[in-house]
């Protein structure tokens, strides 16, 4: 396929995915038209590495409690920790905090709709600046996640899967794909992530149900097998993260410090793979900031 041809399937794409994602998108709250960026910046942190069932009773419980930047951050950092509840990976609720707190010491407690200023903000990488700008103030911006990478390199190269880690051409693809008003390329970016999460799944891909395959150069050739490295499933019995999981679960049950002890006795002994891991990762709790060490051998969360 030539760059030209390339080029036509590109625009051909925008019409026939706008108009799925009309009739098919999940209804969503982040996704209203009056949803605050404060709200929308707390669902794409949520939303990382976590499906939708799991973050909207958080988010709900999040935007109740916490409706803009100042109110997160008039709390403690444990707070925060404390109500991410098991939504997995609690350094997002820290990122969250500090970055309301940035929020409200630099931005008089409004989100930036300045991308640049976005991106300045503690814990927003490259994906969340984009996103935020795109969603919550309508501009051209790539937003570039898992799905939409695994919709681009089937339709447009043919791959049955996209390159385990973001690529510089696939940044560029993604860029010279938008539509040119900024209204309609924000409505892209999130229809063709719809796509990927929906339809244009990584395991069993509904192609009967794509508004585009038709086009999809993967289809074109006869859906290839990918030959690729292989992505295997993260594991959890056993790991660090299911250590750290169990030891927050106990300081965010206790409404006051849990010594060491107290912590060693709760964490179930069949998960641990050493006698020296719960130390580890106790320690590395501290370390990041999710645990707050006291006199005495007890702990808590970050007051």
């Amino acid at each position: 396929m030539t760059a030209d041809d390339e080029l036509a399937v590109e625009h051909e794409l925008h019409g026939p995915v706008l108009a799925w994602y009309e009739a098919e998108a999940r209804d969503l709250p982040w996704r209203e038209p009056d949803c605050p960026a404060w709200h929308v910046l707390i669902s794409e942190v949520m939303l990382q590495q976590t499906p939708v069932a799991r973050v909207l009773p958080v988010w709900q419980e999040w935007v109740r409690r916490w409706p803009t930047p100042a109110d997160l951050a008039s709390v403690s950092a444990g707070e925060a920790i404390r109500d991410w509840g098991r939504l997995g990976y609690p350094r997002r609720a820290l990122r969250l905090h500090e970055a309301a707190r940035a929020i409200v010491d630099r931005h008089h407690g409004q989100v930036p709709s300045d991308h640049a200023e976005l991106l300045a903000l503690p814990g927003i990488g490259t994906y969340t600046a984009a996103a935020v700008a795109s969603f919550a103030f309508g501009q051209r911006h790539a937003v570039v996640d898992t799905n939409v990478r695994r919709v681009f390199a089937r339709t447009i190269s043919g791959d049955a899967q996209a390159a385990p880690a973001l690529t510089v051409a696939e940044s560029r693809l993604a860029a010279s794909l938008l539509p040119d008003l900024p209204s309609r390329a924000a409505r892209w970016g999130v229809a063709v992530m719809e796509l990927g999460a929906l339809i244009c799944t990584a395991r069993a891909p509904r192609c009967e149900s794509c508004p585009v395959s038709s086009r999809c150069r993967w289809q074109l050739t006869g859906a290839p097998p990918h030959t690729g490295p292989v992505r295997r499933g993260q594991a959890w019995s056993g790991t660090d993260r299911q250590i750290r999981g169990a030891i927050l679960a106990v300081l965010r049950s206790a409404p006051t410090p849990v010594d060491g002890a107290t912590l060693v006795d709760e964490v179930p002994n069949s998960a641990l793979r050493d006698e020296f891991q719960r130390a580890r990762c106790l320690d590395g709790l501290v370390a990041d900031g999710l645990v707050e060490p006291l006199p005495g051998d007890r702990y808590q969360l970050p007051g």
